[in-house]
């Protein structure tokens, strides 16, 4: 599992540990022009490094980095996900899987998706259009439509009926506080 570094400022490849610079190798190359992976961090804001951390973090705690090829676009702010062209294996080990459901995953204008389940706050949801080669997107909703009613309430209520896009600080609180409830006081809160 990766950790998020605790610094929010703008950083560099080489001040990247090395556990994150090897997580990033061959994923970042050509996202905006860049010719390298060096090249494309050292190019994202403060705002799409978090929100790169963020996405190595979670990506790890479920041992799912490995699907995602290479990434092509990211954001942190205005939502707070990326697209990517995945390997041939995503939707086998997401259909398999029991943490992930197809449930309410699509958006009308995608051709199917997969949430996951057993978090109320900070929830993956992975939707693709199909193609040659098929297009995958990640991010992060807010809250989860389907972990209860009151969650449910929640989504609809910030993310459809007011338009809220979170950025990565609400997405990371979300996620911290989800660690608090499944691991005790004092111990790592990897997210």
């Amino acid at each position: 599992m990766v950790e998020l570094p605790s610094s929010v400022n703008l950083l560099r490849w080489r001040d990247l540990s090395r556990s994150h610079r090897e997580a990033l190798t061959g994923k970042l190359a050509g996202l905006w022009g860049a010719p390298g992976d060096e090249d494309a961090f050292d190019s994202l804001s403060v705002d799409g490094q978090q929100a790169l951390f963020l996405f190595l973090s979670r990506f790890g705690a479920k041992d799912l980095w490995q699907v995602v090829r290479k990434i092509s676009n990211l954001w942190g702010t205005g939502g707070v996900g990326f697209e990517f062209t995945a390997w041939p294996k995503i939707e086998s080990t997401l259909s398999r899987r029991n943490d992930f459901t197809r449930l309410l995953a699509r958006h009308l204008d995608t051709d199917g998706g997969f949430y996951e389940k057993g978090r109320a706050r900070s929830v993956m949801h992975f939707l693709y259009i199909n193609g040659t080669p098929r297009q995958w997107s990640f991010h992060f909703d807010l809250y989860n439509p389907l972990h209860s009613p009151l969650s449910a309430w929640k989504h609809v209520r910030h993310e459809v009926f007011s338009k809220v896009k979170p950025d990565w600080r609400m997405i990371q609180q979300g996620l911290i506080a989800g660690n608090s409830r499944t691991h005790p006081k004092g111990s790592s809160t990897h997210v």
